[in-house]
């Protein structure tokens, strides 16, 4: 394994470890005592829908992009990627071997695979950007007085990322990024725009986001921390959005140093938050670990034959 994924898997568990020792292991402990098997059987089931709708999308966004993939293929391959991307450093290497296990011979090659793969992760993405937003903008209004006063500091801290990441942007595409999104924009126009794509993209992001925020609804009540109406716009949006932060393993430590922190926020303890962000990445894992281990193993067993 290369350094950096050594590094990446050390801070992983060091951050995890590190939270563990900070909130109280006897506390983490007392909240898995008692999770209803009701709840892990509707977060697993909720996570075999969020794969479906997501082999839904990407397949769709290829097929706008002129290139045909089946079903059943779209499927395998997500669960696939999902578990891959769950279990290695970055977060990205099973959309990264979609893309290649997808590639078409002979004209355009790589390029349609992969341009598929990228625009499908972005229309998720628009739509959790779009949710956090929302809840932020929401939140003064709904909550009133009783807003707590780390909210302002949420908000500047969310703001100040933004500014960093847009300026970072222009700052290294300055030159290359016009020609690049102009390339882009068939593209964009084929799988966002043309033919009302933007009516189904946005209909399977909004229903494949709904089942994340649901997913962590449930692990927060299983393990005693039923949340308010307002957490699917505010503090849950936040926590997923910290896994795109490629310095972990599926998000592993990041969300829960999130889940600690914002918890409190809507009158719970870190612990709490810590133990339903754990659970919910178990719910994912699990979800998808029967099949993707089905596929992994097949995969090990098809080379060694050919090499035999």
């Amino acid at each position: 394994m290369p350094a950096l994924g050594i590094l990446t898997i050390t801070f992983c568990l060091a951050l995890v470890t590190g939270l563990v020792l900070a909130v109280d292991p006897a506390k983490i402990a007392t909240a898995f005592a008692n999770v209803p098997p009701g709840h892990i059987v509707t977060g697993l089931l909720i996570v075999q829908l969020q794969v479906i709708l997501s082999a839904l999308r990407w397949r769709f966004t290829a097929h706008r992009l002129g290139h045909d993939i089946s079903l059943g293929l779209a499927v395998r391959e997500y669960y696939l990627g999902s578990f891959l991307n769950q279990i290695l450093p970055g977060g990205m290497a099973g959309d990264a071997l979609r893309a290649y296990r997808a590639t078409e011979d002979g004209e355009g090659g790589w390029k349609r695979p992969a341009a598929a793969v990228f625009l499908e992760r972005l229309s998720g993405q628009i739509a959790f950007f779009t949710l956090t937003g929302i809840g932020l903008v929401v939140w003064p209004f709904v909550a009133g007085d009783d807003l707590p006063k780390e909210f302002a500091t949420l908000v500047w801290v969310c703001l100040g990322i933004a500014i960093v990441i847009a300026a970072l942007a222009v700052g290294f595409g300055k030159a290359r990024l016009p020609a690049r999104l102009n390339g882009l924009k068939p593209d964009l126009m084929a799988a966002f725009w043309e033919d009302r794509a933007f009516a189904v993209q946005t209909s399977l992001s909004i229903t494949i986001v709904v089942s994340y925020v649901a997913t962590f609804f449930i692990a927060a009540s299983a393990v005693g921390t039923p949340l308010p109406a307002i957490a699917a716009v505010t503090v849950i949006p936040l926590c997923l959005l910290t896994m795109l932060i490629p310095v972990g393993v599926g998000g592993w430590g990041t969300r829960e140093a999130a889940a600690a922190s914002l918890w409190p926020l809507l009158g719970f303890t870190s612990a709490q938050g810590f133990s339903a962000s754990v659970l919910y990445g178990l719910f994912s894992v699990i979800g998808v670990a029967p099949v993707g281990i089905v596929l992994v193993l097949k995969g090990v067993l098809a080379r060694s034959r050919k090499r035999s």
